[in-house]
């Protein structure tokens, strides 16, 4: 045990029994601890990774890119040997580099036709200090979906389950955003919203008198714009639109674990913190049906030792959760345990962000826009419901885009040298705006992770295997999306317009939205999880992490991950107060 200065206590060795275990301290491990924290529950975070202390370790913040040796390039040396995958993200760079896994130490593997991408940022605040922060709620319609076109099992919640428990996080989280009246993207609990720039809002008035089934709106996003009480007293501030949250944030202006969660927990004195603990497996008495608490083995000096709790939640991420529970083999669950359903390691499901579209715009060399603002505008998904899908493919797509004009910023990686290059630099160049899409995934069986039982990582732990590919589904998607993304960009007047489908080059796991493996489910003999994110099997085992969805739906996931939390913590309170747990 070590002090507790910093409002919570961190352990190594303990014997002590904890009310709860929560795994992982990402965005879900985060709500998970301060919920429980806040309503009395002794509660011990676990993480794999180091410590990170907000501000301090922020290490590449404030640096300006001209201060890096190759303007925040990484050598290919170090690329090549400790971030061949993780280099993909769209967040790494040479400022942000050490908020990433090692892959030389997180070895996995895949099938031959398959290339996963696993993002892995292992350190205290997970990857909620690398995400993109877009945050939307889902609708009805996402959570009907596999209902109403019969692929994938019915969600066992609906809209109105969550409503409420939206509401409640949006609050702490503080989120920019418009009352955009859609129903296929419920409105929240929003700040003031950032602004269109005027091409983006051209192309929005081009939607009402040429493509009157789309609509165009200010993206969500997850940075404090009115700072309230709640938020001030957490040492949190404005968003000062610098457009280098991926470095960390000092102003706390954007939600993370360090910057809200974390300090929300500590000021209960009920926060216990074990870092540098990497989860083997689960404890499992099978007389009493319930899990006793975690074997972990330590990151550093692979010594062993065990923490034990009355409940478990596992908030790993949803690859990281998976894999626990497969390597948790009980006489009863030989695959893995809470796995009666046989569903577990299946179903996995990426969004689809490889269709593009781009093009110039000549029209606006007399625009320019200030600040650095944190988000684009989205176009929602208009293929909802089964009676709008397009012909050749099921669900829809959600595109996201941004208008901006070029300048050093941009320019900043391209080659050049000497005074007509840096004269080039303080010049602005033409407007242009990019095109993205979130095409749905549909879930399917075939997509799944198990254990390699012939190779093992560093701490001795069987490998994850992946296989997951890309349907002709997805592939037809984001031909449409190619399509009518050039349309609009017809429409804006665009020159030189680009558009294409990567599906083939960008594999699944890029976009980091991946979900599903230990789905939730109405039926016990179909999913591994009820409507409340409790294994059927086991009462005392909960899951919160991107592994319960049994859809991916088009919108990002996050906001949607904490919701399902926070409702899972208070249903498992009050279970445990009837002594059902």
């Amino acid at each position: 045990m070590v002090d507790n200065h910093k409002g919570f206590v961190e352990h190594k060795e303990t014997k002590e029994v904890f009310d709860v275990i929560v795994v992982g301290s990402g965005i879900t491990g985060g709500w998970a601890a301060k919920e429980f924290c806040e309503k009395g529950f002794k509660t011990l975070m676990v993480e794999r990774g180091r410590f990170v202390e907000h501000r301090k370790d922020y290490i590449g913040e404030g640096v300006a890119t001209w201060d890096f040796k190759h303007r925040t390039i990484p050598s290919n040396k170090i690329v090549e040997q400790q971030y061949k995958i993780q280099q993909h993200c769209y967040a790494f760079t040479d400022a942000t580099k050490h908020f990433f896994g090692n892959d030389a130490e997180l070895p996995y593997t895949t099938e031959k036709d398959s290339d996963f991408r696993w993002i892995r940022a292992n350190q205290l605040g997970g990857k909620s200090l690398l995400w993109h922060r877009q945050s939307y709620r889902m609708s009805d319609f996402d959570f009907n979906a596999n209902k109403s076109d019969g692929y994938g099992v019915d969600w066992p919640i609906r809209y109105n389950d969550l409503a409420d428990w939206y509401s409640y996080v949006e609050k702490f989280v503080g989120v920019s955003g418009n009352q955009d009246g859609l129903t296929q993207i419920p409105d929240g609990e929003f700040q003031l919203p950032f602004q269109l720039n005027q091409p983006e809002l051209d192309l929005k008035a081009t939607f009402k008198k040429t493509f009157p089934e789309y609509d165009l709106i200010m993206g969500r996003t997850a940075h404090l714009t009115q700072p309230t009480d709640i938020h001030l007293s957490l040492g949190r501030s404005t968003c000062q639109a610098r457009n280098e949250c991926h470095k960390g944030c000092s102003f706390g202006a954007y939600f993370s674990t360090l910057s809200a969660t974390l300090p929300a927990a500590a000021k209960t004195d009920k926060l216990h913190l074990a870092t540098n603990s990497v989860v083997h497996s689960l404890i499992y008495d099978e007389q009493k049906n319930r899990v006793l608490g975690i074997r972990v083995i330590d990151n550093e000096d692979l010594s062993t030792r065990e923490y034990f709790a009355n409940v478990v939640f596992l908030c790993a991420s949803t690859l990281a959760t998976t894999q626990i529970m497969l390597n948790t083999k009980t006489p009863k669950s030989p695959n893995g345990i809470a796995n009666s359903s046989g569903a577990l390691g299946h179903y996995l499901m990426d969004h689809n962000y490889s269709g593009t579209a781009s093009g110039v715009l000549e029209q606006y060399g007399d625009e320019y826009a200030t600040g650095r603002r944190p988000t684009g505008f989205i176009i929602p998904n208009v293929l909802f419901e089964p009676k709008r899908y397009a012909n050749k493919f099921k669900r829809g797509y959600t595109i996201f885009g941004k208008a901006r004009r070029k300048s050093w910023l941009k320019m900043r990686h391209d080659p050049g040298f000497g005074l007509e290059f840096k004269n080039k630099l303080t010049q602005a160049g033409p407007w242009g705006m990019d095109l993205r899409s979130a095409g749905e995934m549909l879930p399917r069986y075939e997509n799944e992770v198990s254990l390699n039982t012939s190779k093992t990582d560093k701490w001795g732990m069987p490998q994850l295997h992946i296989n997951c590919n890309w349907s002709q589904n997805e592939h037809d998607m984001i031909d449409h999306m190619v399509e009518t993304s050039t349309k609009f960009l017809k429409a804006m007047g665009a020159t030189d317009i680009k558009g294409g489908n990567h599906t083939t080059s960008t594999p699944p796991g890029a976009t980091i939205h991946e979900v599903g493996t230990a789905r939730m489910g109405r039926d016990p003999k179909t999913s591994v999880l009820n409507g409340f994110n409790q294994s059927h099997d086991i009462p005392n085992l909960f899951v919160t992490d991107g592994s319960a969805y049994p859809s991916i739906a088009t919108v990002n996931p996050s906001l949607t991950f904490m919701a399902l939390t926070v409702r899972a913590v208070d249903y498992c309170v009050k279970e445990l107060k009837a002594r059902r747990i």
